[in-house]
């Protein structure tokens, strides 16, 4: 069975202070954030993962370094967030469940490795990280039940922090996609997955790996302690 993954790189990255797309960032073992991202599916998932990539800022920089990919282009990149992005990807990818990730995600493999089960059994998930949680990152709370129950940078009392990638199920696909038409220009796809959970009963696991790494490149701080792991 084919697996999408989708890898959200539109935006401009600004506050990385680099020209390039942040994805295109070099890490110590000169590899891209994107090119350990690819190793990293192709590692786990092999053949049996279609990928798709959204592009705006300078797209052309990120076509010429990984030609063999898909690619969706959001022409409003410097107008929108990553909920629009991520809706264009999966009105691309079919019926099936759709795996993605932020572009500037530096992670260890065994993330996707303990994915597995989840997607086997078409379970919508979020990975998280429950040893820190920062006032500036995605936050979650959960249900009595164990699921996602609030998820954004303005959740109060957040038990985790969300890691940046995620598994939509073929089953919460339709209602997903909705909810991220709905959600303004500004809106992370966080907002679209409440909306999910509130209005459709979407049910979304957190998953935890927070004896694993993953860390999602914003500053320069950020990079420095992603090359400690690679």
């Amino acid at each position: 069975m084919t697996l999408q993954t989708v890898i959200l790189a539109a935006g401009m990255g600004s506050r990385l202070g680099r020209s390039l797309p942040k994805p295109l960032t070099e890490l110590n073992d000169g590899r891209s954030i994107m090119q350990q991202q690819h190793d990293n599916i192709r590692a786990v998932f092999g053949d049996d993962a279609e990928l798709t990539t959204v592009v705006g800022y300078r797209a052309e920089t990120i076509v010429e370094a990984f030609p063999d990919v898909n690619y969706v282009y959001n022409d409003r990149y410097d107008q929108t967030n990553t909920s629009k992005s991520l809706l264009r990807a999966l009105a691309k990818t079919g019926k099936g469940g759709v795996l993605w990730m932020n572009g500037d995600v530096v992670f260890d493999p065994r993330i996707l490795g303990r994915a597995i089960a989840h997607i086997e059994r078409d379970q919508s998930f979020v990975t998280v990280n429950t040893s820190k949680v920062s006032d500036e990152e995605v936050k979650y709370t959960v249900t009595p039940e164990g699921f996602i129950n609030e998820l954004s940078k303005t959740v109060k009392g957040g038990i985790g922090e969300a890691v940046g990638i995620n598994y939509i199920s073929s089953a919460d696909k339709k209602a997903f996609m909705r909810q991220l038409t709905r959600v303004d220009d500004q809106d992370y796809f966080e907002r679209g997955l409440e909306l999910a959970i509130a209005e459709d009963g979407v049910l979304l696991a957190p998953m935890d790996i927070s004896d694993l790494y993953a860390v999602e490149v914003d500053f320069a701080e950020d990079l420095e302690r992603a090359n400690l792991f690679v």
